[in-house]
């Protein structure tokens, strides 16, 4: 295997350290057909040998290119019956949902992709979601929430566990990647929307990286990495504090029994003096909290009004 034989160990560290992952786990596998995500599925099938794990690759058209999706479809299908490993398909409009939602194509993809990921996970209890985002992900997706105005929280990147998602390739370089698989002559699919400049993405990936790159670091990749993981540490800390502030700020008062609508949310009262005694960063971070509560999420502006409001009312 050369200079990339390291690769599956350096898998194999951070699919059991970071992400947590110990003997026996069932994990579904999101698998597009392309590069990245083979390399997850191989990997994993690997290391399956050593943990015992139960897989479940799952594929998902997004009905948006049918010249390529049935491509996509036998290359994961013909992958997961060599490795022995179950595959699962959805088909899901994307197109309508957008439409529907208001939202734009990718938005639209990414909820529904998830939303049947889960749903598979629920229908075999999975303990695990695995998706296959890379450093370089992990890069691109830093300079898309500054651009989007994300706080600390955001700007800290995505972590290698969040809740049911694990990101077992998050600190492995694309590159790497795709050495390992031709290396291992694993076939993969190229997905041509990920050349589409309408999308954010494409265009942060294929214009403002190899920009900052070429006139400003090259190595900003490595460096936006450092700043997330510097972040992420402080983070922590931060949603700790924010959860005691919680607790002495905001009382849930439950509906009464008499309510007509017997699925009524419960009010929440923000207590005044506990807050305005908090350190304003922590303000912020509650009020955050407070609107996911309700099921709503607020911009910066509106999380400073109720701030506003709360201190002078």
């Amino acid at each position: 295997m050369g200079k990339t034989k390291p690769l599956p160990r350096l898998f194999f560290r951070e699919l059991t350290g970071s992400c947590q992952v110990g003997q026996g786990s069932s994990i579904i596998i999101a698998v597009s057909g392309g590069s990245d995500s083979m390399a997850l599925l191989y990997l994993l099938a690997d290391a399956r040998k050593r943990l015992e794990l139960d897989l479940t690759a799952v594929w998902v058209d997004h009905c948006l290119r049918p010249e390529e999706t049935p491509i996509e479809e036998r290359t994961v299908l013909a992958a997961a019956k060599r490795l022995e490993v179950v595959c699962v398909r959805h088909r899901v409009d994307a197109a309508s949902s957008a439409s529907e939602q208001g939202i734009s194509l990718e938005h639209a993809a990414r909820d529904l992709r998830y939303a049947a990921l889960r749903a598979t996970a629920r229908e075999v209890g999975a303990e695990y979601i695995a998706v296959a985002h890379t450093a370089d992900d992990q890069a691109e997706e830093i300079l898309l929430r500054l651009l989007r105005g994300s706080g600390r929280e955001g700007v800290s990147g995505m972590r290698m566990q969040s809740r049911d998602l694990i990101r077992p390739l998050l600190n492995i370089d694309k590159k790497d990647l795709l050495a390992w698989l031709t290396e291992q002559e694993i076939v993969s699919c190229f997905d041509s929307s990920n050349d589409d400049m309408r999308f954010l993405r494409n265009r942060v990936r294929h214009q403002l990286l190899p920009f900052l790159e070429e006139h400003f670091e090259q190595g900003i990749k490595k460096s936006l990495r450092k700043t997330a993981d510097s972040l992420a540490v402080d983070e922590d800390l931060l949603a700790a504090l924010t959860a005691e502030a919680e607790q002495k700020t905001i009382n849930v008062l439950s509906p009464p029994e008499e309510a007509s609508e017997p699925q009524e949310s419960p009010k929440i009262q923000l207590l005044r003096a506990p807050f305005c005694a908090l350190h304003p960063a922590l303000q912020r971070r509650v009020v955050e909290r407070l609107f996911w509560r309700i099921g709503g999420r607020a911009g910066y502006d509106h999380i400073l009004l109720v701030i506003k409001l709360r201190r002078a009312a």
